[in-house]
């Protein structure tokens, strides 16, 4: 994984900023479910790009960040990160307190998810939050990605005219698995987290998508990017 993210490191970067509606609803999104979030560790930060934002023009601190690709490491130490270099199965969540775990765009990209959705429980304070965000796999992008993914290609007669001109791009669409949030859901309440919340953004369809930039809102029936936070219980 983090071999295919070292190679086009610098690509994950041009493809948000030249998608900035895009960039900017799923900022939105990432902003609203991290309010009195304390301190936070982000699994799989990539090059620090939304946390930059988050810091600027939010004014949300995230210093710390997990980081199996070495190119995007290095992209994001340079952006003041202090990140360390391993996969979310590797990585030691509970080396230091973290009130909250942050899983932006990354749950796809865990092979083992049950078993790090564990380790986060275990390593939170009573009353910290996980927080998993992704394209679900239901979704419009969910669909399209998958379709892409047995193609091989975005350049099939299956897809034309169904995919925006500038698509994510097929190495990062190849190497993921998107999971419903059906199943993020279970694999959440499995763990012992409660309380869930969900929101959502990009609820346009992906052909329109950057041509608007979206706040979110609650729930998770017509969004293409869905955060569902969920919380280690007061009391055991």
């Amino acid at each position: 994984m983090g071999k295919g993210f070292d190679e086009y490191a610098s690509a994950y970067d041009v493809w948000f900023l030249e998608n900035r509606n895009v960039l900017y609803s799923e900022v939105n999104l990432v902003a609203s479910t991290l309010k009195d979030a304390g301190r936070i560790l982000s699994v799989g930060c990539g090059s620090g790009l939304f946390e930059t934002i988050l810091r600027k023009e939010f004014g949300i601190e995230i210093t710390d960040g997990i980081e199996p690709s070495t190119g995007m490491a290095e992209i994001a130490r340079k952006r003041g990160m202090h990140v360390t270099i391993a996969t979310a199965e590797e990585a030691d969540f509970g080396h230091e307190r973290y009130d909250t775990l942050l899983f932006n765009g990354t749950p796809s990209y865990i092979g083992d998810l049950a078993g790090v959705v564990r380790k986060a429980y275990d390593a939170l304070p009573a009353g910290g939050r996980i927080i998993l965000i992704d394209v679900p796999k239901e979704s419009s992008y969910g669909i399209l990605y998958n379709l892409a993914k047995a193609l091989g290609t975005w350049d099939h007669p299956l897809l034309e005219g169904c995919y925006p001109p500038n698509p994510y791009p097929i190495e990062f669409v190849e190497v993921a698995a998107w999971r419903t949030t059906a199943e993020k859901v279970a694999l959440l309440e499995a763990a012992g987290f409660r309380d869930l919340k969900f929101a959502q953004t990009l609820t346009g369809h992906p052909l329109y998508s950057d041509r608007v930039e979206e706040q979110p809102c609650e729930g998770y029936d017509k969004g293409d990017y869905v955060a569902v936070t969920a919380y280690k219980p007061l009391q055991q």
